[in-house]
């Protein structure tokens, strides 16, 4: 079976005068279609750096990603792009939510990107995530365990072979964060790839497998 996503030996580096930082040290991982993964390390451990290169919004100074099998990294951006948005869906902390456009709104929006050929039914997808009865309401109007809800629906409605999460349930109480993560799990049963970056203890648990960072390298 094709790995869902595939990083070997990235390396990553920021230059501030004459300054040098390494986010990511010789990173190498593996995520397989159904895997519920979870990174995990203290702020500033290279967390969201890496999530950044497996989605192709970054690019690695050393090193490989593949997503499906298909090379993400140094290509042009509009391969990357397609790539992206053919086979990832990106879930961050901001939601997903466009704040002028109401939940099926921001879902239309990402199934016309996609081109709706593997595109999930927004009455299905809401109703499997618990909000089938928000999906005319602004995000404003939603509380927090809903908008955390919707953002994962946006992430999930073109059928993504992964997904990459930014501490997606990191301003969430423990009710709604229980929530997000049935649903991740249930994902994951259906064989979706998850990869969440997170510092949360619940996150942990309910993950299959877990990578810790430290100064930019797995120390675990």
């Amino acid at each position: 079976m094709t790995p869902a996503l595939q990083a070997s030996t990235l390396y990553r580096f920021f230059r501030v005068g004459d300054e040098e930082t390494l986010a990511l040290q010789s990173v190498s991982l593996t995520v397989e279609p159904g895997e519920f993964v979870t990174v995990a390390g203290p702020s500033g451990s290279g967390k969201s750096t890496l999530l950044s290169c497996l989605a192709g919004i970054d690019e690695p100074d050393g090193g490989a990603v593949h997503v499906t099998g298909r090379r993400m990294s140094h290509r042009p951006e509009a391969v990357r792009a397609r790539l992206r948005a053919d086979e990832l869906g990106l879930l961050f902390q901001s939601r997903n939510l466009l704040q002028h456009l109401t939940v099926a709104e921001n879902l239309a929006l990402i199934q016309r990107v996609r081109g709706r050929s593997r595109a999930a039914s927004v009455g299905a997808l809401l109703e499997s995530l618990g909000i089938e009865g928000k999906a005319d309401r602004l995000p404003r109007d939603l509380s927090g365990g809903e908008s955390a809800r919707a953002g994962l629906a946006v992430a999930l409605v073109n059928e993504p072979a992964a997904l990459l999460a930014d501490e997606p349930t990191g301003e969430l109480d423990g009710s709604a964060e229980r929530d997000v993560l049935l649903a991740l799990r249930a994902r994951a049963a259906a064989g979706t790839a998850i990869l969440v970056a997170s510092h949360s203890p619940a996150v942990t648990e309910a993950s299959d497998r877990v990578i810790r960072l430290s100064d930019g390298r797995i120390v675990g």
